[in-house]
């Protein structure tokens, strides 16, 4: 009840506290086995649709960061199911490997086409919903990185070379974006009888101009043409001819032996990516200190966003998510620095907690909401 009487006065308290964004969380820093790390998300979507994590253990860091498109049903459920997979397979194989991460995502898919198949009768929107995958594992200082759709991992590694800057930037995973002419070809080397399998339409490249990733977990009806054409499904949907599947949950996957050389990594949805570009956000963590680091990225891309509009960060600030989407996307950063301490020497701060996971809240509006009325009961009590 207290809740209702509230709400409607809720946004401008938090505004109204230090001038704080209340679409955006972050954790400054924690320690890995083999450095630190810095969460940053920032909410513009109705519901986040974003969902990100970081595993950490004295022998292995993973990293998730899972764009939605659709809804958050599948960000959100591959946020619980794909690191658990990962682990399964590890046990069972006896360590990472390029299969092992295969086997993850696809078991990941396998079981959310599952939820699907239940979820169609009263839920028939679930088939089109679908989420980017992005997921990086270090273990004995051999980095994997494996992803579906856009969002991006680079690598911040010092340059000695180069007289113009001491870091460079390398970008370790594949944008699967149409957006692309690369991917383009890709996806239409693969349905030489479909001359409409690419469409520009809505100021960008399309495929059967509905969706602009070409892999991904989920998507259900763009990879299952017998859901396509449930009658249940075509209440929902516009009925689109599919002779086959026009999208996967095939990862890309890279494997790279850590060097010295190698300071950072930055994992990132495409909402930073479609502001601020590969090196100018290496730039950024290389020049600034650690702690808040990935608030600073995503304080960055919406200074970014703002200025493209020819507005100040701080009236972002006050725009409702939802409205918000409107001026950027849901962001989400995550930066792991390599101090590659020796196994014999391991990071001290982190042997005190050995295992843990740190995952980015469900919804920042809702997290913030719950906080600001804390602190107003607090201050009437």
């Amino acid at each position: 009840m207290l809740r209702l009487c509230y709400s409607p006065f809720d946004c401008c308290f938090r505004r109204r506290v230090g001038g704080s964004d209340s679409l955006l969380w972050h954790t400054d820093l924690k320690p890995h086995f083999s450095g630190d790390f810095s969460i940053a998300v920032a909410q513009a979507n109705n519901s986040l649709e974003d969902q990100s994590q970081v595993f950490t253990s004295p022998s292995a860091t993973y990293i998730g960061v899972y764009d939605g498109h659709g809804g958050p049903e599948a960000s959100r459920f591959v946020n619980k199911r794909l690191l658990p997979y990962l682990h399964k397979f590890v046990s069972e194989q006896g360590g990472l490997s390029v299969d092992v991460i295969k086997k993850a995502f696809s078991a990941t898919e396998e079981e959310f086409l599952h939820l699907v198949k239940l979820s169609l009768p009263v839920s028939p929107q679930i088939a089109s919903v679908g989420s980017c995958c992005l997921l990086g594992a270090i273990s004995n200082n051999v980095l994997y990185v494996a992803n579906l759709g856009d969002s991006r991992a680079v690598l911040g590694r010092r340059d000695t070379e180069s007289k113009n800057s001491p870091v460079v930037a390398l970008r370790l995973s594949t944008d699967h974006n149409v957006a692309d002419e690369e991917v383009r070809r890709e996806v239409e080397a693969l349905h030489p009888d479909d001359s409409h399998i690419v469409v520009y339409t809505r100021g960008v490249w399309r495929i059967k101009g509905i969706i602009q990733v070409s892999r991904s977990i989920g998507d259900v009806y763009l990879k299952r043409p017998d859901f396509f054409r449930d009658p249940v499904f075509q209440q929902f949907a516009t009925p689109i001819p599919l002779k086959r599947p026009v999208m996967t949950a095939e990862p890309s996957v890279i494997i790279r032996e850590l060097e010295t050389e190698d300071l950072f990594l930055i994992f990132a949805s495409d909402g930073l990516w479609e502001q601020l570009s590969d090196e100018a956000a290496v730039e950024i963590v290389f020049k600034y200190p650690r702690a808040g680091i990935a608030k600073r990225l995503v304080r960055a891309a919406l200074q970014e966003a703002a200025k493209k509009r020819e507005m100040r960060y701080d009236d972002i600030k006050k725009i409702d998510k939802g409205i918000r989407r409107h001026f950027h996307d849901d962001i989400t950063v995550i930066v792991i620095y390599l101090d590659h301490h020796d196994s014999s020497s391991s990071n001290g701060r982190f042997k005190q907690s050995a295992v843990g996971c740190t995952t980015a809240p469900i919804d920042i509006f809702s997290l913030n909401a719950d906080e600001a009325e804390k602190s107003m009961l607090g201050a009437m009590a």
